[in-house]
């Protein structure tokens, strides 16, 4: 069978997509993956060895009405393109997880009679998943409170959120080995998501004297490349500290360094949420306030409400309560260890297989009709 995937966006989106497409392909179909040839999509998907179309499609600001008529120029132009593509290639069923690439190609497969289904990462769906929910074969999503901002035309389906196959074999030895951190070490991982964190890295790097005050503590910083160059510098570790604070720009074997770690600090994005669970990683979830409909913390309350995570608000960043919550935790391996083990009661591991499985059987249906 032949599939088209698509998402666009940041790693939020891209990373359930990537996940399903290798399940896909793990058994023995074909894929092809459409993003907006600029961003993340475009490097993740080529890298994982998948065929990549690129879309030139831009979402509009409200605050600017002209931005509409060109995004939707934009729009129709890439569902042209789509559609040709759609009647050469003839594919089996389309998967779209958000952003506005995602328009072009649903609207493309609604128009053809392609089977559609969409998937919705977080608590809040996105613009482009709640237009293509009105028609769309199969509505899936994360949290089962995302189903009441859907006006779509079969029931949304709550299977949890995709998580890369890679994730089935991270290994904290692999990651403590690529990170240079001794076995016997206690691991700090601090990351933003795929965009950084600006006042999640500010916060980190004020902690300076407090965290390297602790003996046989390692911290692993994902900055983000906008904010990497200012971390390195505020910093300004010495080569003996260096070995201790490791400073990266984007960590591509994310699950290996999960796995490494014994607390993470995190945005509350549902991709992260999903890794992070499915690792049993103790976590703090600094929610990122703009959000659309602050579904970031909305994500963070399913980890909380179980004693996975502990939540604190980015406006409480700089206050001591953060700072103190980071090194109760640093010291406390017993809470780490209860958190870790509810934390692996949400794992996202099953919906990987669960979407693949609706994706093949829609293709079938179609087959029969």
């Amino acid at each position: 069978m032949y599939f088209v995937v698509s998402a666009g966006g940041t790693a939020g989106h891209v990373n359930p997509a990537l996940a399903v497409a290798d399940e896909l392909r793990s058994r023995g179909h074909d894929i092809t993956f459409v993003g907006t040839p600029n961003h993340i999509e475009s490097r993740l998907a080529t890298e994982a060895g998948f065929e990549f179309v690129g879309l030139e499609v831009a979402g509009f600001d409200k605050a600017h009405p002209l931005t509409l008529v060109s995004s939707g120029t934009k729009i129709l132009k890439a569902t042209r393109q789509m559609k040709q593509m759609f009647k050469e290639r003839r594919p089996d069923a389309v998967l779209g997880f958000g952003a506005y690439v995602s328009v072009p190609v649903g609207r493309a497969a609604l128009e053809l009679g392609v089977p559609l289904l969409i998937h919705e990462q977080n608590s809040v769906p996105g613009m482009a998943n709640v237009y293509l929910a009105k028609k769309a074969d199969v509505t899936a999503i994360t949290y089962e409170e995302s189903a009441k901002h859907f006006e779509a035309l079969h029931t949304p389906v709550v299977i949890g959120n995709p998580v890369r196959r890679s994730f089935e074999t991270c290994s904290r030895e692999k990651g403590r080995e690529f990170l240079n951190v001794p076995e016997s070490a206690t691991m700090l991982l601090v990351t933003g998501g795929s965009l950084g964190a600006q006042h999640l890295n500010s916060a980190l790097v004020a902690m300076k004297d407090q965290l390297l005050s602790v003996p046989d503590l390692y911290i692993v910083q994902s900055a983000g490349s906008a904010d990497y160059q200012e971390v390195v510098d505020a910093l300004a570790l010495t080569p003996e500290q260096q070995e201790r604070w490791k400073v990266f720009e984007y960590i591509d074997n994310m699950g290996d360094c999960l796995a490494a770690s014994d607390l993470v600090v995190s945005r509350a994005g549902a991709s992260s949420l999903a890794e992070i669970m499915t690792l049993g990683i103790p976590a703090v979830l600094v929610p990122y306030p703009h959000a659309r409909g602050d579904h970031q913390t909305h994500n963070a309350q399913a980890c909380v409400s179980v004693g996975a995570a502990e939540l604190v608000a980015d406006e409480d960043l700089d206050s001591p309560a953060f700072s103190e919550l980071v090194m109760e935790l640093v010291g406390d391996a017993d809470r780490r260890a209860t958190m870790s083990a509810a934390s692996k009661s949400l794992s996202g591991s099953n919906a990987r297989k669960k979407l693949a499985d609706l994706a093949i059987q829609s293709g079938m249906e179609k087959d029969h009709e």
